[in-house]
């Protein structure tokens, strides 16, 4: 189980457990995190789970995948080093800690 900081736009934070194998997108969704909308349930075909990583994460993470980079590009403002799609981050213990802060919108 990781401890998973998502921090909405408006600076509100949320500390959660989320549990291995679920996906940082899942662990939004169960805890009824506002700013994380997953509209593909997590197939990664749109960019509504977007989040920004904190920087300390950035180099931690999993290098992203051509799909999920392709998907990047039409989320709202990404940055080309803290941007990921939540359902492309599977949690495991190696994810605790982790910080996440939602863009103003998803699209």
């Amino acid at each position: 189980m990781a401890k998973i900081t998502y921090i909405e736009h408006n600076g509100t934070r949320h500390e959660v457990d989320v549990p291995n194998g679920l996906t940082v997108m899942e662990g939004a969704r169960d805890n009824n995190i506002p700013g994380i909308e997953a509209d593909c349930g997590g197939a990664c075909a749109c960019s509504t789970c977007h989040v920004y990583v904190d920087p300390a994460w950035v180099e931690k993470l999993p290098a992203k995948e051509d799909m999920e980079e392709d998907m990047l590009d039409f989320a709202f403002e990404p940055d080309s080093a803290r941007s990921r799609l939540t359902c492309q981050l599977r949690v495991s213990d190696d994810l605790d800690g982790l910080v996440v802060q939602m863009p103003e919108k998803q699209i």
